[in-house]
């Protein structure tokens, strides 16, 4: 190493703490839910090259984007071409973004006159215009639907504010107050990055700083390799499905995956891949390799510094006019789904050669809905939400019950604060029992949330998957319990669709429950104290226990059937004796 390693964790640790303390910025000051309790926004330094040196600890996905993001904006204003002062935003899929709602936000950041780097902020904002209040629905079809397009432009110019971009954005979104404030708050966090880094500068010195970058992408990258080089050369296939394009109901979308290993290196080539859909489902190709990347970050042992160069040995190849990487005016508003398929489809390859370091496939992403209406007064009000549901097993681990995909890293909102921003009754939000995919490990349990429309009239967008393709299991486990959404009516409940824009009306109710967790390895294998457990805690019912696990559990008190367990599990020749 060229570089003494303790200041590198020096530095290291320090830039960490800069691009943490962004996003609690505006976690802190952020106007809406989405931003303030879902946390749905990320953050990043990028060094005066545009390489991405660290990213905060928020929605891992993001990961891949900040880097197109920063070419886009530096092909748009040069090398040199931003001064002290100044700030660009960008939200076009098309020029460097992901999907409309979420707005980019670049501050040059100066020390002694000498451009240091890029702070760095993305945030999904609640509403940026088009068709469907929330702006991300799943059934337009074109990107002009979706909202304001903006590619990289200047919302500070030396300081100043331009005015006549920042009126043009709040004259076409449904809450201006809310999307004024929020971003706002991505500037404090940009101003809050801009103070630390001059701190650090003044410290360390551009120069040693400067160098310190370069020793921590390389040593992202041979941690990188290094992981890579564990696994045996070859090419792995895997195909997974979404429910559907996002229009149509009964039109499935493919998402197959060839991953080639290669010594230290890797690529994913998803050739084969459905072309990109009639809905906006589509990811664009930045969004798929932030997706690729997180699965193979997730398989290094160590902790990795989130920085570009931990991306050098992966290479990602999707053909243009596919799902994964859609030529313009291919509609993106829903493509969160799709990129978190794209990293079941990357699990499900890896596990054919590290199957004790992956788990089963999880509820497939959050589900997420906006939900309009008008208040007594009648303004507009608007709440988004991202529902959460569960982990899929390992071999090792049971899934986890009720949390995020950990591509995203996000948080389910909490009741009280549901009911007080939207005019809903929240009538449950609990685990699903028995929606846990079976299995030596049993897959996490998905979450129902139930609420009443108390409005005089609404407007529900609400997109979700893992119907008709279950999430899988993993060596033998099962997959888990399907998603499901239901509306009341005058005859009872109706099942809505996976993905879906309708009014609703006052008393009406609505329940979501999304998909479980797969299960992995052997159900019958399970230990019998782990099925006592569950079925005790209300997680496994009674039956399920039985038919799924092979154990007969009896109540007054909880235990084990001994002699129909042995009855039951003898087919399978895998009883234990022990019932505890």
């Amino acid at each position: 190493m060229h570089y003494d390693p303790v200041r590198l964790e020096l530095v290291k640790n320090a830039m960490g703490s800069i691009v943490d303390e962004m996003v609690l910025t505006v976690v802190r000051i952020a106007f809406s839910s989405i931003m303030k309790d879902t946390m749905d926004l990320s953050s990043a330094f990028c060094d005066r090259q545009g390489r991405l040196i660290a990213q905060g600890l928020s929605v891992p996905l993001h990961l891949g984007s900040f880097p197109d993001a920063m070419a886009a904006v530096r092909e748009r204003f040069g090398a040199q071409g931003l001064a002290d002062g100044d700030v660009v935003i960008l939200n076009d899929p098309y020029h460097g973004g992901m999907h409309l709602p979420d707005i980019f936000m670049f501050k040059p950041v100066f020390f002694d006159g000498a451009l240091l780097g890029y702070a760095v902020i993305v945030a999904h904002h609640n509403d940026v215009g088009g068709r469907v209040p929330g702006s991300s629905a799943a059934d337009s079809t074109e990107i002009f639907q979706e909202g304001l397009r903006l590619g990289p432009v200047k919302l500070h110019d030396r300081g100043v504010v331009n005015e006549a971009l920042l009126s043009t954005i709040l004259l076409n979104v449904r809450v201006p107050d809310t999307v004024a404030g929020d971003l706002e708050a991505q500037l404090a966090a940009c101003r809050i990055a801009e103070r630390g880094l001059g701190e650090l500068a003044a410290r360390y010195g551009v120069e040693e700083l400067e160098r310190a970058f370069d020793a921590l992408l390389d040593y992202s990258e041979r941690c990188a390799r290094a992981a890579i080089a564990e696994l045996p050369d070859g090419t792995y296939r895997f195909i997974d499905h979404l429910d559907d394009d996002g229009l149509h109901p009964d039109r499935p979308v493919r998402i197959e995956l060839a991953l080639t290993v290669s010594g230290e290196e890797v690529t994913a080539d998803f050739e084969g891949t459905s072309t990109q859909a009639a809905g906006a489902i589509n990811a664009t190709l930045s969004f798929t390799k932030s997706a690729v990347y997180f699965a193979l970050r997730s398989i290094v042992r160590e902790d990795v510094p989130n920085n570009e160069g931990f991306v050098r040995p992966i290479q990602v190849r999707a053909p243009l006019g596919t799902v994964v990487n859609p030529r313009p005016p291919g509609a993106c508003a829903a493509r969160g789904v799709t990129g978190f398929r794209v990293i079941d489809t990357m699990f499900g390859a890896l596990a054919q050669v590290i199957p004790d370091r992956v788990r089963a496939a999880g509820e497939g992403g959050t589900t997420s809905y906006s939900l309009a209406s008008l208040d007594s007064q009648g303004r507009l009000v608007l709440f988004r939400e991202a529902v959460m549901g569960a982990w899929g097993a390992g071999m090792s681990w049971d899934g986890v019950d009720g949390v995020a995909n950990p591509a995203a890293n996000i948080s389910n909102a909490p009741v009280e604060l549901v009911e007080h921003q939207a005019p809903v009754l929240v009538e449950r939000y609990a685990l699903a029992a028995d929606s846990g995919g079976a299995g030596m490990r049993r897959g996490g349990l998905g979450v129902e949330r139930q609420f009443r429309i108390l409005a005089e009239s609404a407007s529900l967008q609400l997109r979700s998957d893992r119907r008709r393709y279950r999430p899988y299991g993993i060596a033998g486990g099962t997959p888990g319990a399907p998603s499901t959404t239901q509306i009341s009516g005058p005859s009872g409940w109706e099942t809505a669709p996976t993905k879906f824009v309708r009014p609703l009306k006052h008393d009406q109710v609505v329940r979501h429950v999304t998909a479980g967790g797969g299960g992995a390895g052997d159900p019958y294998t399970r230990a019998l104290a782990d099925v006592l457990r569950d079925v005790r805690d209300g997680k496994v019912s009674v039956a399920a226990a039985r038919e799924s696990y092979g154990v007969a559990v009896l109540a007054h008190p909880w235990r084990v059937d001994t002699a129909a367990t042995t009855a039951l599990r003898a087919p399978r020749g895998e009883f234990s004796k022990d019932p505890a």
